[in-house]
């Protein structure tokens, strides 16, 4: 896939926003479709754009709300969510909306290229699991169950293991504790069970756990796997 070939919609009601995005992803080969608004936004998706960069502030249709409209009529597009600085509980709701990652306002270029390329090949990824995962040094064997870093074979528990394949299954994607939560502990809401487990992966996965490269903390949100080269 190259981004000559990607359609991209984006949904902001700042016209210099809006300026800066059609300039900046159309010089690096993206086709770009512009909504000022929710219900424009909603009307290009007629259009089947392969990502879309969705601004939560709109003046007509609730940010989270849109998002939830949208994931109802198409559930593999991914989204990249811009939010303002420091909202946190926004950007919780988005991910478990349905948002694959989102940016901070105001944003560089190349993070947002950087989270579009990894939402796309999530998205990939989902549609076509591959039984190996490789980044950096470590590899995750879907199949046999093994986990590596070199050539040296990594013992996890098996509660270890559900939780960095299921990272491994959205790589690249913010997961929210909630969202972690229901799918490894059953709906168990305290946090520090998971605090516990990711801390003992990267004791075992990274040369120093205090400054992880693999299992990211995204603050007061969640965690991401670094996404695949």
């Amino acid at each position: 896939m190259t981004a000559s070939t990607l359609r991209v919609l984006v949904v902001d009601d700042e016209p210099p926003i809006r300026k800066l995005l059609r300039m900046g992803l159309g010089t690096h080969g993206y086709d770009v479709l512009e909504a000022p608004n929710g219900k424009a936004g909603l009307e290009l998706l007629a259009q089947n754009p392969d990502l879309i960069i969705l601004d939560l502030g709109l003046p007509d249709i609730d940010g989270l709300e849109l998002l939830r409209m949208i994931r109802a009529r198409n559930e593999g597009v991914p989204i990249v969510v811009l939010s303002s600085r420091g909202d946190e509980a926004g950007k919780v709701q988005a991910l478990d909306f349905g948002a694959d990652d989102y940016v901070t306002k105001p944003f560089g270029m190349d993070e947002l290229l950087a989270r579009m390329r990894a939402a796309l090949r999530h998205q990939l990824q989902v549609q076509g699991e591959r039984p190996i995962f490789h980044v950096g040094d470590l590899s995750v064997d879907l199949v046999r169950r093994i986990v590596k870093m070199g050539e040296e074979e990594i013992k996890l528990s098996p509660k270890e293991y559900d939780l960095l394949r299921l990272m491994v299954q959205h790589a690249g994607k913010v997961l929210t504790h909630r969202f972690l939560l229901s799918e490894i502990w059953d709906g168990l809401t305290d946090t520090q069970y998971l605090r516990v487990y990711v801390r003992q992966i990267r004791q075992k996965i990274e040369k120093n756990p205090e400054r992880p490269q693999y299992i990211l903390t995204e603050t007061g949100i969640g965690y991401r796997l670094r996404a695949p080269n």
